[in-house]
């Protein structure tokens, strides 16, 4: 199936999740941005600490289509196992993670580039859901909204501290 066909499927599959949008400018080039986000061991590096956040496949990763990357981390003290593969690969405009295995129930994050006034906008859409239903909603509202929205203000900071 083409890249782009893929991309509309992964999108069209969600249904009754939370959404997480993000948007940052960054003033370098769309080129240089993408780079960045091209090679799988930065994720570590605007991950928090306090994640213990760590990338289990071996590299060099080849990021396209299909690509399934593993990772360990830690939430609230308990380790976690995640497995994410790309789901969609359109260099320098895109590209779209799920979860595989992992925390979540669905985890679908949309990744977007666009050249603006000489910089990049990055926009991060993330749709996510916890497994338990209707508990899994009131663990969100009390704990994991606020923890996907602190993940997400430190790689924000940590993005504006690479490219400033």
């Amino acid at each position: 199936m083409p890249s782009r066909l893929l991309c509309a499927a992964s999108a069209a599959a969600s249904v009754k999740f939370h959404t997480l949008r993000r948007e940052q400018l960054v003033r370098r080039p769309l080129a240089e941005v993408f780079g960045f986000f091209s090679d799988a061991r930065n994720l570590e590096e605007i991950t928090p600490p306090w994640l213990g956040f760590r990338t289990l496949t071996p590299g060099p990763i080849r990021l396209a289509t299909g690509t399934r990357i593993r990772y360990r981390l830690s939430l609230h003290g308990a380790p976690v196992s995640w497995t994410t593969e790309i789901r969609c690969w359109d260099p320098p405009s895109r590209f779209i993670d799920v979860q595989l295995s992992g925390p979540y129930r669905l985890w679908h994050h949309t990744h977007r580039f666009e050249a603006c006034n000489g910089g990049t906008r990055m926009i991060d859409v993330v749709r996510y859901r916890l497994p338990f239903g209707p508990i899994g909603r009131l663990v969100n509202a009390l704990v994991v909204r606020r923890d996907v929205e602190r993940i997400f203000d430190y790689r924000n900071s940590r993005i504006g501290e690479i490219f400033h």
